[in-house]
Parts: C-alpha cells; sequence; structure tokens
C-alpha cells in the first residue's frame, strides 16, 4: 500500500483497516467497523485504546483527537435512546456532541494475520507461529469461461479484485482449454458469431479461489473484464479451510521450559501477580498455543494440535477438567492469565501498523487501563 503524504479520510482508514482484517470475519455477535462519525472526516490525530471508557474519551479530546479506535466494541446492541443515562449510552452521546469518531476492530481483527493472538505469541517469544485454527467455510471456486484473447485481462481483474490468495501467495489461477457452444438470440449482441446460429468458440476455463467477502466485488470485476454480454461462471464452495484468517495461534517456545518457568515468564510478560492453571510444574513445555482474550472454546485445538500449554483467557471452573486425562492427570498445561493483559498489547500492534500506513496521523496508544478489574494477592 502506498504511504499517505497527506491527512486521510476515516474512510480511507477503514478501507486499509478491513483489508486487514474484512467486517465478514467478525462472529456473528459482534458489531465492527464505524460506530460513531463520518467517514468523511479528515483525521489527523487519533487515539487507541482496548475499551472506550470516560477517561479514554477525555484524553482524547485532551490531545484533540478526532478518531478512537478499539478493540473491544461500544455498541453490541441497538440504542434504544441517546441520553446521558447508563453508561452505552452516555459515551455514545459525548462522541457525537464532540465530534469524535469511534471505530472498532474485534472479533475480525482476532481472525486477522499478525492480529491480537499472534502479537499475544509473539510477546510470549513464539517462533514459527501459525494459526490454531484456520477459518472454516469461507472460501468460493469461481470458474469463468474465457475466450482465448481476453484470458489475461480477466485474470488481472480476477487477482486486482482479491481472487486467488492462497496462503502467502497471491493472483494464483488454473487455466485449462476447450470449446465452449452457444447460440445466440435474436436479441443478442454476441461477441462472437450471429444470432439464430450455432457457433463454436476456443474458450479457457479459468479457476480462482474468492474469499467468501471477497466474492460481490470479484463478480464485478469479472464482468467488467469479460468481453463477453452474458458471462458464463460458476461457485462452489469449498469445504478446505481459509488459511489467510483464523483463531488463535501456536508457535513454538526455544529453548523448552518447564512449566514452573513458562508460568514466570508469561507472568512477567504480561505484568500480571497471579495466573490460573492447571498443569504439572515439571512438564517440558515446548509448542505453545494462545488466544488473546476468551478463548475455552479452542482448548479441543490446542491439545489436537500437540500443544504443551496453552494461554488464554476466562476460563470457568469446569473449562479446567477439559485437559485431564482418563486419570485426572493434565494432557496439556492450561493457563488463564487475564482477558485485558492478553490483549492489551494489541494496542501497541495497531498504533505500529497504522503508523506505517498513515505517517501523516499523530497515532496516540491510551495512557490508561481500561480494564474495570483488579486483582487482590492477600499477604501472607
Amino acid at each position: 500500500m502506498a504511504l499517505q503524504s497527506s491527512y486521510p479520510t476515516l474512510q480511507q482508514i477503514a478501507d486499509a483497516l478491513e483489508a486487514w482484517a474484512p467486517p465478514a470475519t467478525a462472529q456473528s455477535y459482534d458489531n465492527v467497523g464505524l460506530q460513531v462519525g463520518h467517514p468523511d472526516r479528515v483525521v489527523q490525530r487519533a487515539l487507541i485504546a482496548l475499551d472506550l471508557t470516560p477517561a479514554v474519551v477525555e484524553e482524547a479530546q485532551a490531545l484533540g483527537a478526532e478518531l478512537i479506535l478499539t478493540h473491544h466494541p461500544l455498541l453490541f446492541r441497538p440504542l434504544r435512546r441517546l441520553t446521558p443515562d447508563g453508561l452505552v449510552s452516555a459515551l455514545a452521546l459525548r462522541l457525537a456532541e464532540a465530534g469524535i469518531a469511534l471505530y472498532s476492530l474485534h472479533t475480525n481483527v482476532d481472525a486477522a494475520p499478525g492480529g491480537v493472538s499472534f502479537a499475544l505469541a509473539e510477546h510470549l517469544g513464539l517462533q514459527e507461529i501459525r494459526f490454531l485454527e484456520k477459518l472454516p467455510q469461507a472460501l468460493y471456486k469461481l470458474v469463468t469461461f474465457v475466450p482465448a484473447s481476453h484470458v489475461e485481462p480477466v485474470r488481472e481483474a480476477l487477482a486486482e479484485a482479491g481472487a486467488g490468495r492462497i496462503g502467502n501467495y497471491e493472483a494464483c489461477a488454473f487455466a485449462s482449454k476447450g470449446i465452449g457452444y452457444f447460440r445466440p438470440g435474436d436479441m443478442a449482441r454476441p461477441f462472437i458469431g450471429k444470432p439464430g446460429q450455432l457457433e463454436s468458440a476456443e474458450e479457457v476455463r479459468l479457476e480462482v479461489e474468492v474469499a467468501r467477502w471477497d466474492l460481490p466485488k470479484v463478480l464485478k470485476a469479472m464482468r467488467a473484464a469479460h468481453p463477453y454480454e452474458e458471462v458464463a461462471y460458476d461457485v462452489y464452495p469449498v469445504e478446505q479451510p481459509y488459511t489467510r484468517a483464523g483463531w488463535g495461534a501456536i508457535g513454538k517456545l526455544d529453548p523448552p521450559q518447564s512449566l514452573e518457568a513458562f508460568l514466570r515468564h508469561v507472568a512477567t510478560r504480561l505484568g500480571v501477580r497471579s495466573l490460573r492453571y492447571v498443569g504439572d510444574l515439571g512438564a517440558r513445555i515446548a509448542t505453545v498455543a494462545v488466544c488473546g482474550g476468551a478463548g475455552g472454546d479452542l482448548i479441543a485445538k490446542a491439545l489436537a494440535a500437540g500443544a504443551d500449554a496453552y494461554v488464554t483467557a476466562d476460563l470457568t471452573y469446569h473449562r479446567f477438567f477439559e485437559v485431564l486425562g482418563a486419570e485426572g492427570k493434565p494432557r496439556m498445561a492450561l493457563i488463564d492469565a487475564g482477558h485485558y493483559e492478553t490483549e492489551v498489547l494489541f494496542e501497541t500492534r495497531l498504533q505500529s501498523w497504522l503508523q506505517e500506513r498513515f505517517p501523516s496521523v499523530a497515532w496516540h496508544r491510551t495512557r490508561l487501563r481500561t480494564a474495570p478489574v483488579a486483582t487482590f494477592v492477600a499477604e501472607r
């Protein structure tokens, strides 16, 4: 992406963020994207925080920021009224009155490469990091039939629109030659042949993979580049998982550590005073899975992936039993390091990501701890 030399609009910032973390990858319960504000607003200063609180709004006002970016959305459910009554409504009203926009990236950036879980894995020193679970049911195969003379323009248009992205590769496609038959109707204006006559033409079957959220713009690009009046194409669901988005992360700890040493490492790196865990303190930890925030649903995935330890948050009491074998011994260490603590690292990641792409904007990370939860450690 070309660097911005002048101040961008909120829409330009949103377009860049959504190319990285498409809103369609968010969970069904989520509400991501622009929450408050006008997309045409020019942004010179912005504040990044995990959560929106009254103190964060005050901080943004003191900075003269036009935009606040948060990980956790303010608006999960529709508001019935915009009044000073209630935290969510009062904050939305304050933003509107102050002319400050709010944009939120939540589970869509959890699913993005280099997102929240990747930031956590890197902060813990893991190597060879990859998704713990790739995104399922996100792929289609698009097949179209193009006259040989127009294969390259159509293929290039599909790639430019986002088709053919597989892992670290782009513009992937497959082409095979064949003969197409057709009879134009009386009202047709065919690119090849005459109305009423059966025609044949040397055509190329062009196949590309397309992410679900990219399909509308890919089809639009295909139609614009294709020479035929009526474009023949097929769209098939692909059962294999999408490799460019997913949940959680897993990597190698080098050198391996005992669980006791790894717990100290996690506590030090995340700045926490206590950790809830299940595991044998003498166990060897070499492969570590992580999920920033509430990741209890990925416990089975971490076990299946061969993780020696899984670091996440918001685990209920009964979740800890899920890593115990038939004899009651842990098959994997399970560590609850706190929701805020496993996600707040992303403030720095997002700040760096935006600064690189929009250097004219002053990107500030909040100086505040936005979590309302504190830990009491009794003296013994």
